[in-house]
């Protein structure tokens, strides 16, 4: 009978133990809020509506471990974007379109992963170094449809390895497969080179982060040929900053041959407060247009007048350059974020940007947002928007 029980229990012992090397863990984020913008549509009308996932995108997810032994681990994450207001999936429907690979990671080495990832241009630039994603006015303070990759770089069909932290110092490297035969490097397969109607892209993507107390720099680059055949699709259509709404002569059109972005960011931390600067540079491919050049600086500031209460302040400039496109813009973020507990936090932001330039014959317009969450453009009667909102944030 006593060797029954102690067996037993070292029986379960073991068990115990294999099941806490292995782990799954649920987590999500809710951003949900109200918003106003004075121009907004053809004829620069007052818009307001229910905004989501402006200083997060809304999503929920599972990612796990299982502890292999000598520091070797497999690892997964599946995430999916969804809008809290209709309940639908973001990311163009896609189960989980934010994220979906698997992989190993080594303890001293790195990680290698496959599937849906982001690039290094969101991992090393977008979080740490840019208005988006230092401060609660989130998605209104990326750039255009995310041309530059901030924040929703991902990409398909991938194999990423990143590196472990070598005193202070990260770094990886991607490359997104075409999926296509005889397409090892992106090619279309219907239609023609110059007018492809469908196939599919290749992506390679590179970067460095360093980190040393208060101090970090970081840069990256991403090469996207044929993104719009992607899929879900990358938004570089450029059109909507003219009253118009086809690509046409008027904008910069749908389908790129290359879409090629380059970014360096740096940021410093004194006591309460930090400060932050990024300069990312994208270079437009079209088929049959001469090439485009957008350029955007980003540089802000936090300060912390309590553990719970913090201000936000920020500038961009942006211009884009070539033909048919030419001017720039300015914006400035500010905002206001109460944190309620770790988990749920409340803000008031507020942004204003100003356009300068022309598209064709059109006056260049304003257009505050990103792909994911914008209120179209200013309209034909304005070249300026101004916008407030008032949101919450839950994270579990």
């Amino acid at each position: 009978m006593n060797k029954k029980v102690l067996t037993t229990a070292l029986l379960a012992t073991f068990a115990g133990a294999a099941h806490a090397q292995s782990s799954v863990t649920l987590y999500g984020i809710i951003d949900a809020g109200i918003s106003y913008v004075n121009h907004s549509g053809t004829n620069s009308q007052k818009l307001f509506k229910y905004d989501d996932g402006v200083a997060q995108g809304s999503r929920w997810g599972m990612r796990g471990t299982e502890d292999l032994g000598s520091g070797l681990k497999a690892i997964f994450v599946l995430e999916g974007g969804f809008n809290s207001g209709n309940g639908t999936a973001s990311q163009g429907g896609a189960l989980f379109g934010r994220q979906a690979f698997v992989g190993l990671s080594k303890d001293g080495i790195g990680s290698v992963t496959f599937g849906r990832q982001y690039s290094l241009s969101t991992d090393v630039l977008g979080g740490a170094y840019s208005n988006g994603g230092n401060t609660v006015v989130g998605n209104y303070a990326y750039h255009f449809n995310d041309v530059d990759q901030l924040t929703s770089s991902r990409i398909n069909n991938s194999v990423k390895f990143s590196s472990a932290n070598f005193y202070g110092l990260t770094f990886g490297a991607l490359y997104g497969f075409s999926n296509q035969a005889g397409a090892f490097g992106g090619a279309p397969t219907t239609g023609t080179t110059a007018n492809p109607a469908t196939g599919s892209s290749r992506t390679y993507s590179f970067g460095a982060n360093y980190a040393y107390g208060p101090f970090g720099i970081g840069a990256a680059y991403t090469d996207i040929k044929f993104p719009a055949l992607s899929t879900p699709a990358f938004s570089t259509n450029l059109a909507n900053f003219n009253p118009g709404t086809g690509a046409g002569p008027t904008g910069l059109p749908g389908v790129l041959r290359d879409l090629r972005t380059f970014g360096v960011g740096g940021r410093y931390t004194f006591g309460p407060a930090s400060v932050w600067a990024l300069y990312t540079n994208t270079l437009f491919s079209p088929i049959s247009l001469a090439s485009s050049a957008y350029t955007a600086v980003d540089v802000g500031g936090k300060y912390a007048l309590t553990q719970a209460l913090s201000l936000q302040l920020a500038y961009t400039y942006s211009r884009l350059s070539g033909s048919p496109a030419s001017g720039h813009w300015n914006q400035v973020n500010a905002a206001v974020d109460y944190a309620l507990s770790k988990r749920t936090d409340v803000y008031f932001l507020t942004a204003f940007q100003d356009a300068s330039g022309t598209v064709g014959k059109s006056n260049l317009q304003a257009s505050i947002g990103d792909s994911n969450s914008f209120f179209g453009n200013s309209g034909s009667n304005a070249q300026n928007q101004l916008a407030f909102r008032i949101g919450m944030r839950h994270k579990f």
